[in-house]
């Protein structure tokens, strides 16, 4: 497989540094409301990218962190009245029940940040000790990105005339803050009175780790200094991957992470999705409109990953479709098998350049594709040939995540409004006798997947067959 490496800039092979296990780590959640279908889309491709390693027959050791304190879980916390982690807790559970309900694997190991709170102490500790770190009056420790010359690789930001100079009287104490402050940021955070009773003793005074911390601790302690892949959504590369990585490998050297892997954002209806625009939708908020789980990941899968996705409520009703059509073709290719399916092919027979495309860049557009103009070239097989057409289609259904829905009824199907307007306006022309415009506008129809059939007072669509 080969996936674009956002440090080099390049396409390149993924292998595991140990030979045997490919060792990756994905940024989580932090655990103050439900998680967003933003959130979901790096989460869903992730899960995707673990599917196809593991579909390729590489083992995987897939280590997702939960962020369970830093400003916004101490603040949400505080105004509920709940304690930190009666709080946090509540809102993890929530994370894993959408998780299972849009078919995503669990990772094999997910540490907390407050139940690792030694190990962020101990990195600070040695950070203090080597000269990259230095405590404040207030009780507050900075690493000084001054001793770190690669500083700005993974951004590049020294392409923005980084003047490391500049920063020395600079801090950032946030645990987030402006994508151009180029500032020493806080590893360990003076206890303020704000805190409430979250706070920790250190041999700087009662305090909290930094929110940049805490993923490098926790990396150190399951995947050692250097591992094979480390992926988070494109708006983490600077300043929270780039300050992993200076505070990673200045406490203990290694390469860190040995591959990059960013998911870009999601807009929704082509802007950007806001609290104050009504547009943060949950998987809650999706399903209570009637779309189902399988029909949000079948949405958020339909773009590249380094592409923007533009959702709509109408890619929705578009996936619905999709996937009654996938149903219905893979239920006739199981009735052409005599006997009972097997589970075993060897390649991916009509549904290669679906396969291909996973392996090229993690390609799920070109894979889903792939798929539908396999079930085309798969809809003459019989016998054995059909076994194993199933046999691979099934595999690249493992490999995305997708399970078939029950054949949906064509009137309980919703029509896209593009094409309900389209058809309108077809019919508009039928009835002035625009015979030419009309058949014109059926075409149209047609090429989009839809069949119109005309009554004496209406007409009716109905989707073509996939």
């Amino acid at each position: 497989m080969r996936l674009f490496d956002t440090l080099t800039r390049t396409e390149r092979e993924l292998r595991p540094c140990d030979g045997t296990t490919f060792r990756f780590y994905c940024c989580g959640p932090t655990v103050y409301g439900p998680a967003h279908i933003g959130n979901f889309r790096t989460f869903v491709l992730q899960d995707v990218f673990r599917r196809t390693l593991e579909t390729g027959g590489l083992r995987t050791l897939h280590v997702r962190n939960i962020t369970d304190v830093d400003d916004k879980t101490i603040r949400d916390s505080q105004q509920a009245g709940q304690s930190l982690t009666d709080f946090t807790a509540g809102w993890s559970a929530k994370f894993h029940a959408d998780c299972e309900r849009l078919c995503c694997l669990p990772p094999h190991l997910e540490p907390a940040a407050v139940a690792h709170i030694p190990q962020q102490i101990a990195m600070v500790e040695t950070l203090v000790a080597k000269g990259h770190a230095y405590a404040a009056g207030d009780g507050s420790v900075y690493f000084k990105i001054a001793s770190f010359p690669g500083y700005g690789r993974l951004s590049r930001l020294d392409e923005r005339e980084l003047d490391l100079g500049k920063t020395q009287n600079a801090r950032a104490n946030s645990d987030e803050y402006e994508k151009d402050s180029v500032s020493d940021f806080v590893l360990w955070k003076a206890r303020r009175p704000e805190d409430g009773a979250n706070f920790w003793p250190s041999p700087w005074g009662d305090g909290r780790p930094g929110w940049h911390l805490e993923c490098s601790a926790m990396i150190r302690e399951y995947l050692g200094a250097s591992f094979d892949l480390h992926s988070g959504g494109v708006d983490l590369v600077f300043p929270h991957h780039e300050n992993e990585i200076a505070q990673s490998q200045c406490a203990g050297g290694g390469h860190f992470a040995a591959h990059w892997f960013h998911i870009t954002h999601l807009l929704v209806d082509g802007g950007k999705m806001s609290k104050s625009l009504g547009n943060l939708h949950t998987l809650d908020d999706l399903t209570a409109r009637g779309f189902s789980p399988m029909e949000v990941r079948y949405v958020l899968i339909g773009a590249h990953y380094r592409k923007p996705l533009n959702f709509t409520l109408d890619s929705l009703t578009g996936a619905r479709e999709a996937l009654s059509k996938l149903a219905k073709s893979a239920r006739q290719l199981a009735a052409r098998i005599d006997g009972e399916p097997r589970f075993d092919a060897v390649d991916f027979g009509p549904f290669q350049a679906a396969w291909n495309s996973l392996q090229h860049d993690l390609n799920t557009p070109g894979a889903l594709g792939g798929i539908f103009t396999g079930l085309r070239e798969a809809a003459t097989l019989t016998g054995e040939a059909a076994a194993k057409a199933l046999a691979a289609l099934n595999r690249l259904l493992r490999a995305l995540g997708l399970t078939l829905p029950e054949e949906i009824p064509t009137a309980e199907l919703a029509v896209p409004v593009d094409i309900q307007a389209l058809a309108d306006e077809r019919w508009q022309f039928r009835l002035a006798k625009n015979w030419a415009k009309s058949d014109e506008l059926r075409a149209a129809l047609a090429a989009r997947g839809w069949l119109v059939k005309d009554g004496k007072e209406d007409y009716t669509l109905t989707p073509a067959e996939a």
